[in-house]
């Protein structure tokens, strides 16, 4: 299936894939629970971590590993998420590219 950090580069940099509502939910350790943000509020830095960032309702600024996204939504639809365990899934028959 398709990593995280591929899926991300392809929603950033594709288009045609990027269009629509798109969320990042993740598990936010503190809530101890899954929260979505908005990929039109996320940003990635150019240290090359795998992590995006941004800022919550609260005003704090957020950073958050890929390894703590857990679901990727498409105007309502999960697209992607992870399995327990860790392994990496598409969801709804949706071709996210070749797996390696």
């Amino acid at each position: 299936m398709t990593p995280i950090h591929e899926l991300l580069n392809r929603i950033r940099w594709d288009p045609e894939f990027g269009r629509g509502r798109l969320e990042i939910g993740f598990f936010d350790r503190h809530e101890g629970a899954i929260q979505r943000v908005a990929f039109r509020n996320v940003e990635f830095p150019m240290t090359g971590e795998h992590l995006f960032q941004f800022v919550d309702d609260a005003g704090q600024h957020r950073r958050v590993p890929f390894h703590r996204i857990r679901e990727v939504w498409r105007d309502g639809a999960r697209i992607w998420h992870r399995r327990a365990g860790g392994t990496e899934a598409g969801d709804n028959g949706l071709s996210l590219g070749a797996s390696r």
